[in-house]
C-alpha cells in the first residue's frame, strides 16, 4: 500500500471528482473503470480495472486504511456486508453522491476515522459531510475514541457500547481522573452536566452514576474493578516515565524482567509507560534499545552535566567516578517527567538500577474544568 486511502468511481461524474480528489487530498490512491480511461492514467499512478467493483473491494479492505467509493449508498452496503470483520479491524468507508454534493460516513465511523475523514474529503470538494454517529452529532465524549490523540489507550473495552449509551443518552456519567492530560473535552462549549468529573474513585463512589471513564496509570484494585468498570471503561494515559541505569551489555530479557516486576509490584500499568530516560552514555546500550523498541517506547537521555542539575538524597561518587553524574535512574527520571518526586526513588535489580517518576501535566484552570469535583 503506497497511499492509505483509495478512491473508486465508476461513473463520469464519478472519474472526474475522483481524479480531483486524487490530485488534491494527500494520500489517495484512484481507482476507475477502464472503460473511461484517458490515456494518461500511467503517468498520473491511476489503477483502472474491468467488471464490478464488487470484485476489487476484498483486495481494498485489506490494502486501505479508508476506502472513497462515489456509489450510491445502498450498493455500497450490500457490497461491503460479506466483508465486514469487526469494528477494531475493519475500514473507513466513505460515499460520495454523483454530483459531489454529500459526503457520508458510512463504516468504522471511530475506531476506522471515517467520521473525521469524511469532514477533511468534504472540505476538499465543498461538499457536506453527514455523519450520524450520536457523540459527533451531539458533541460530547466518544467514548471509543476518548483521549486518543493524547495518546491514551483503552485499557478495557468491553463495556464501551453500554458506556456509549449513557454519554449520549445524558444519563450520569463518572469521568474519573488520577492523572493525564486534562484538556480531553474538544468543544468550544461546558461539559455536559451529566458528565461530572471526580480526582479518584472514592470520590465518585460518594455519588450516584450509571457510568464511568477511568483515566489511570494504575492497576485498579478488585472493588474498584466491581465498582467502577461494571460499566465503565478503563484509559491508560502515557503518565509514567522510568529511569534505568545498567551496566554495560545488560540483556533484553534481564531489563524487562526487572521492569514488568517492579510495575507490578508498584501496582502500575506497563501500559502508561511514556518514555525510557537514561544518562546520554548509554544512548546506545543494545539491550535499553530493545526493550524500548518491542514496547514502542522513547530513549530519553541526559548529559551527566544535566542529570547533576537534580539534588539527590543518596548521591553515589561511585557513580560519579565512572559516569560524572552522582545518579543515573534518579535525576533521569525526574527530568524527563518534569516531577519533584519520585514513585519509585531507586531500586537495584541485578545489573539495573530503575526509579519510576509520573508525568506531571499542566492543571487547567477551574473555569475550563467546571464540574469538576
Amino acid at each position: 500500500m503506497s497511499n492509505p486511502y483509495a478512491v473508486v468511481a465508476i461513473t463520469k461524474h464519478g472519474v472526474e471528482m475522483a481524479r480531483d480528489l486524487g490530485g488534491r487530498f494527500q494520500g489517495t490512491d484512484v481507482y476507475y473503470m477502464s472503460k473511461f480511461a484517458r490515456g494518461d492514467e500511467d503517468s498520473l499512478d491511476i489503477r483502472l480495472f474491468d467488471g464490478s467493483v464488487k470484485l476489487i473491494l476484498p483486495d481494498l479492505f485489506q490494502r486501505y486504511n479508508g476506502i472513497i467509493l462515489m456509489i450510491s449508498l445502498g450498493a455500497v452496503v450490500r457490497m461491503i456486508a460479506p466483508l465486514l470483520i469487526d469494528k477494531k479491524t475493519d475500514p473507513a468507508v466513505l460515499v460520495i453522491d454523483d454530483r459531489g454534493e454529500h459526503v457520508i460516513s458510512v463504516l468504522s465511523g471511530h475506531l476506522g476515522g471515517a467520521n473525521e475523514l469524511t469532514r477533511q474529503v468534504a472540505a476538499v470538494l465543498g461538499a457536506r459531510p453527514v455523519i450520524t454517529t450520536a457523540s459527533d452529532v451531539q458533541g460530547t465524549i466518544p467514548v471509543d475514541l476518548f483521549g486518543r490523540e493524547l495518546g491514551w489507550t483503552v485499557d478495557s473495552f468491553d463495556k464501551a457500547t453500554p458506556v456509549s449509551a449513557s454519554v449520549v443518552n445524558e444519563e450520569p456519567v463518572a469521568v474519573i481522573q488520577e492523572t493525564g492530560e486534562q484538556n480531553w473535552w474538544r468543544y468550544d462549549k461546558p461539559l455536559p452536566t451529566h458528565i461530572r468529573v471526580y480526582p479518584d474513585p472514592a470520590s465518585a463512589l460518594q455519588e450516584p452514576f450509571n457510568a464511568a471513564l477511568v483515566i489511570s496509570d494504575r492497576l485498579l484494585n478488585d472493588e474498584e474493578q466491581e465498582k467502577l468498570l461494571a460499566n465503565g471503561v478503563l484509559y491508560r494515559p502515557k503518565s509514567l516515565v522510568l529511569g534505568i541505569g545498567c551496566n554495560r551489555g545488560t540483556g533484553l530479557e534481564e531489563l524487562e524482567a526487572g521492569v514488568l516486576s517492579t510495575l507490578e509490584e508498584l501496582r502500575l500499568s506497563v501500559k502508561s509507560v511514556r518514555n525510557v530516560a537514561t544518562i546520554d552514555l548509554k544512548k546506545d546500550e543494545e539491550g535499553l534499545l530493545a526493550l524500548c523498541s518491542k514496547y514502542n517506547w522513547e530513549l530519553v537521555t541526559y548529559t551527566p552535566e544535566q542529570l547533576n542539575t537534580v539534588r539527590l538524597p543518596n548521591p553515589s561518587e561511585t557513580v560519579f567516578k565512572y559516569t560524572g553524574a552522582y545518579g543515573v535512574c534518579e535525576p533521569a527520571a525526574l527530568l524527563s517527567a518534569g516531577a519533584e518526586n519520585w514513585l519509585l526513588e531507586k531500586k537495584k535489580i541485578g545489573n539495573l538500577t530503575l526509579s519510576v517518576a509520573r508525568v506531571t501535566f499542566p492543571q487547567l484552570p477551574v473555569k475550563e474544568n467546571a464540574h469538576a469535583q
